[in-house]
């Protein structure tokens, strides 16, 4: 199945040499723009957010970005040398199946290449035996009932789906690289509110197909956050980069505050320094199933203004003349 290459770099609209900020500013403006929540065209959106969100996964990542790199106009031979998408091989012990079968996912959010190259997706089952194949005689001999082998996967999964749950439609096809015959199987899996990243889903009975009469093995996603413009969290806890001008941060101030389920308002205190955080209880993703929640974070970031009119620059400098305030002026006690 032909793999197709993804310029991570264009899909952001960024250069090679473009730099984590480079980077993090150009997700962020993109992903504002194509938010299913705020998009127009929402199945459109909904495409185009994942294709960035992939791209920033590996970009922002520097060991996976600089695996990409090394890939350059080698990639073709690089993929030629790896198992291909949904790797085959084999793991730790508790099921059948050989190296000859390999597997795609459909609908994880991922493409093809990004789980070629940076999934890790894999599968375990017995290691080959002679004949190529686990378990048995190298004869083709009458073989026990053996257990099919687990497969495991990534699944993005956006912060608004982690907070309230979904059912997400999936597809896995198993395929024999011998007989070139595939099997393809279509399932819903459940996303609980709450999913953390790198949370394991167990779907019981979609892994490999046991042998003689074996039972199938599992399928495990492994939950991986998209990254959202305004939100990110750490388990259970949610953070927002909160804007604040410096007027707002010396004199305090009442701000509108967005979260993942609804606005809320935050004073801000006089005094309130560039990188305070400011915490808001049980307004993060839910625990579990026990109603409890984890909290919401507001990191204090002080933005002064680029450009000012001759009459703001008059002000600015009434105010360096009137203040007595020298940062550089050891305080005392």
């Amino acid at each position: 199945m032909p793999v197709e290459f993804k310029d991570y770099y264009a899909t952001l609209g960024v250069t090679r040499e473009a730099g984590a900020d480079d980077i993090k500013k150009a997700f962020r403006k993109l992903a504002r723009l194509y938010h299913p929540d705020v998009a127009k065209n929402q199945k459109g959106a909904e495409e185009k957010f994942k294709e960035i969100n992939e791209a920033n996964e590996v970009l922002s990542d520097p060991v996976k970005r600089k695996k990409y790199d090394e890939l350059g106009a080698n990639w073709q031979d690089e993929g030629a040398s790896r198992p291909p998408p949904g790797r085959r091989g084999a793991g730790m012990p508790g099921g059948a199946g050989g190296p000859d079968q390999e597997f795609h996912f459909g609908g994880t959010g991922f493409s093809d290449f990004f789980e070629q190259f940076f999934s890790g997706g894999t599968r375990h089952g017995f290691p080959p035996d002679e004949s190529g194949f686990g378990g048995g005689n190298a004869f083709g001999g009458n073989r026990p009932p053996q257990r099919g082998s687990d497969i495991e996967g990534d699944i993005l999964v956006t912060l608004e789906e982690a907070m309230r749950g979904t059912l997400r439609p999936l597809s896995l096809q198993i395929m024999n690289a011998q007989t070139g015959e595939a099997e393809t199987r279509s399932f819903q899996v459940r996303i609980p509110p709450g999913a953390t990243d790198g949370r394991r889903i167990r779907v019981p009975g979609q892994g490999e197909p046991g042998h003689a009469g074996g039972a199938a093995g599992d399928l495990y996603l492994r939950v991986r956050h998209a990254a959202h413009p305004d939100f990110h969290a750490v388990e259970a806890d949610l953070y927002h980069e909160l804007a604040v001008a410096p007027w707002e941060a010396v004199l305090g101030a009442e701000i509108v505050v967005p979260t993942l389920d609804g606005s809320i308002k935050l004073r801000l205190p006089p005094g309130t320094e560039p990188g305070k955080q400011m915490r808001v209880r049980g307004r993060g993703l839910p625990k579990g199933k026990s109603g409890e929640r984890g909290d919401f974070y507001v990191i204090i970031d002080v933005q002064l203004p680029a450009k000012l009119s001759d009459e703001e620059r008059a002000q600015w400098e009434k105010l360096r003349d009137l203040s007595k305030f020298n940062p550089r002026t050891p305080p005392t006690s």
